[in-house]
């Protein structure tokens, strides 16, 4: 499964995401070192198969 996400929050370890294509959801927290060194609020992200990278 393929998605798109935007980081709307870093506070610690965790990052907050939202889904883009449930623009109404709730943003979701994940551990920062599932996701790039390099993101930071704004960074668009590409999950798949719960896998992210940079989009």
């Amino acid at each position: 499964m393929l998605w798109y996400v935007i980081v709307t929050k870093l506070e610690g370890d965790y990052a907050y995401l939202k889904n883009e294509s449930q623009p109404d959801a709730e943003p979701y927290m994940v551990a920062r070192f599932l996701l790039p060194d390099e993101i930071e609020e704004g960074t668009r992200l590409k999950c798949e198969n719960l896998e992210y990278s940079l989009a």
